[in-house]
């Protein structure tokens, strides 16, 4: 379990930003596991917004992305990239912090 291993290393840590939503509920459950109160001991935040975090204890903080406009833009670059050779582009697509119990 990577956050076994990480409070293994860093005992005293105080905060997680995981990659994702599914890998913040795996946080969450080793640190129940470990009898660390979130948010007192130890603040988790995910990334997705999916409907899983709304239902965790506590529920999740999140950060919101456009998953509809991401996939769209993204079939538009594949498709930009296969029919002429477009170059790389950086693109940012906008987000939004979901404040909730776990931070």
């Amino acid at each position: 379990n990577a956050m076994r291993l990480l409070l293994e290393r860093v005992p005293d840590l105080d905060a997680v930003f995981a990659a994702s939503d599914l890998m913040a509920v795996g946080a969450l459950a080793e640190l129940r596991r470990q009898k660390r109160q979130v948010p007192g001991d130890v603040a988790v935040v995910g990334f997705e917004d999916s409907v899983l975090a709304r239902h965790t204890n506590p529920p999740l903080t999140t950060v919101r992305q456009p998953v509809e406009e991401l996939g769209r833009t993204m079939a538009r670059i594949l498709t930009d990239i296969t029919q002429h050779g477009a170059p790389r582009q950086q693109m940012t697509l906008p987000t939004e912090l979901v404040v909730r119990e776990s931070s």
